[in-house]
């Protein structure tokens, strides 16, 4: 089982940063999540119309930013005209300079940026992407990933070693691409259900680890020893409740996502609690007849 950098079990990977306090993909909210101690930071990426990708989860921007529109159809330099942070904390004083949200919590952030913060950490970083599908833009996304990746000499590990970054999806095809042009990289394949033929444990060829929901390893707490006995790891999102942290260290996951990274890490350093003790009853003796 993969431990943390902390050596507390599973390693704690911050959803889309600190998202719980900070503004969702924010620059502000990964730098806290790296203060709190987490392991690795997850981002989901989408593709601007003039080929840049951002860290934006939803197809639309409406919920995240105070513009409106498909993020698809829009440039960067249009993106970057929206604010991304304030709808996290709308009783601000917009008035009053001191209570506006500093640029790292109101700019649309680039992959380009994330990564080159996790290379500049200064301590061991991981780093899960998600590919977000459908879209307009088919395999585009994958290759200009890719291309991403290369710059930071992170796509094609040499033998022997890892890339910081691991490739995350809903989507088996895009994953499929993935290894088709970057066999190296390490991928997993999200699920909100588990497909009978994988039921076992196993994963389709080519994919290196389980990402299956909190409610399945809840109900399923056995599917987790499975994967791990054909060989891979589990990672579960998403973990925010610290008694399901407590569960999804219990039997034995490799990683949560979590929109509280700092509380992840203070509850994941606990030692478990050990079970009571087992009591046997003294057999009562029979009458001899």
């Amino acid at each position: 089982m993969a431990q943390s950098l902390l050596g507390r079990g599973p390693s704690v990977v911050a959803h889309r940063g600190a998202s719980e306090i900070s503004p969702e993909h924010t620059l502000a909210a990964y730098r806290r999540a790296v203060e709190a101690g987490a392991d690795g930071l997850e981002c989901d990426v989408r593709l601007t119309a003039d080929g840049h990708l951002v860290c934006v989860h939803d197809r639309r921007i409406e919920r995240t930013s105070n513009g409106r529109g498909v993020l698809s159809t829009m440039s960067l330099e249009e993106l970057e005209a929206f604010d991304w942070g304030s709808w996290k904390n709308p009783w601000a004083d917009l008035d009053d300079e001191a209570e506006l949200p500093s640029p790292d919590m109101r700019k649309v952030l680039t992959l380009d940026e994330l990564l080159s913060m996790v290379r500049d950490a200064g301590r061991p970083l991981e780093l899960a992407i998600e590919t977000k599908h459908p879209t307009r833009y088919a395999g585009l996304v994958e290759r200009r990933l890719i291309e991403a990746l290369d710059r930071y000499g992170w796509a094609h590990p040499k033998i022997g070693t890892e890339s910081p970054a691991r490739v995350m999806s809903f989507s088996w095809l895009s994953l499929r691409r993935l290894r088709t042009m970057a066999p190296g990289l390490r991928t997993v394949l999200l699920m909100d259900r588990i497909p009978l033929r994988f039921r076992d444990g196993s994963l389709p060829t080519g994919v290196s680890y389980a990402g299956p929901s909190l409610e399945i390893v809840t109900a399923h707490p056995e599917y987790v020893d499975r994967a791990q006995k054909h060989g891979h790891q589990v990672h579960v999102w998403t973990v925010n409740a610290d008694a399901d942290l407590r569960h999804c260290r219990d039997i034995g996951v490799d990683a949560v996502i979590s929109d509280r990274p700092e509380a992840a890490v203070r509850i994941l350093a606990e030692s478990p609690t050990p079970p009571l003790p087992s009591y046997t009853y003294p057999r009562r003796r029979q009458p001899r007849r």
